[in-house]
Formats: C-alpha cells, structure tokens, sequence
C-alpha cells in the first residue's frame, strides 16, 4: 500500500508541475494580449529583427535612412556607371566584393528589396538603376 501511495504522490507531483506550467502560459498569454499593441511592436522592435529593415520610400525620404549596406548600394547605382543599369555581378564588383556566387545572390536579393520597396528599378531582369534613370 506505501508504494502505491508513493507512486500516486509522485504522479500528483507531475501532474501539478504541468498544471502550474500551463497556468504560467495562461497568465502570460493574456498579459500579452492586454498589452496595447504599439507596447508589442516596439518591444519586438528592441529585441532587434534578424534582418535589415529596409523602409518603404516616401515623399522627401533619402537614403540615409536605409541601413549601411543597402545606402552603398544606391551610392553605386547614383554613380555614373550605375545609371546606364548595372547587374548584380558589376554592383559586386564596384562595392569590392567577390564576385562569387553567395555575395552576387546576396547582393541580388539587396537590389530585389530596394526595387520592391521604391528605391531602385529593374528596368530589365537582372539589371538595376536608381530612381528616375530608365535603362533601356
């Protein structure tokens, strides 16, 4: 009978430290969503994104508010060699890096971005300028 009830109190046990681990999540659950949604945003925004945050283009925004390496990237295709459109492999090499696949697909996927988000054109696939310089 003593090792029956040992087994119970110590299955009891478990079952309440599971118990108090999900009341635990409970509790926070509903903090977080009784917190006002702009504290959620800016303290997601402490913890820092795995990512660059490449913002939008708007009226009056320069490439100063864009990170480091994405400002590089405008500065080259700003230059005089950039606005005839350059690609990925040419935007490698005027920035100093290898022209190796990893960098040229990284490079790549930088210009996508600043396309996407109204900083850069894609004239034709693969070829990139700045804002207001059509390549043909």
């Amino acid at each position: 009978m003593r090792e029956e009830a040992e087994r119970v109190q110590a299955a009891l046990g478990e079952v309440e430290r599971v118990l108090q681990r999900l009341a635990d999540a409970r509790m926070t659950v509903a903090e977080v969503l009784t917190e006002p949604k702009s504290a959620v945003v800016a303290s997601a925004g402490i913890t820092g994104a795995a990512g660059a945050v490449v913002p939008r283009r708007a009226e009056g925004m320069t490439a100063s508010v864009l990170p480091g390496d994405y400002q590089r990237i405008i500065s080259v295709l700003e230059s005089a060699a950039g606005r005839e459109g350059m690609r990925c492999q040419q935007l490698a090499a005027a920035l100093g890096l290898q022209a190796v696949p990893a960098k040229v697909e990284g490079l790549r996927s930088k210009a996508k971005r600043l396309m996407e988000r109204g900083w850069a054109l894609q004239p034709r696939p693969g070829v990139f300028t700045p804002l207001g310089t059509p390549a043909g």
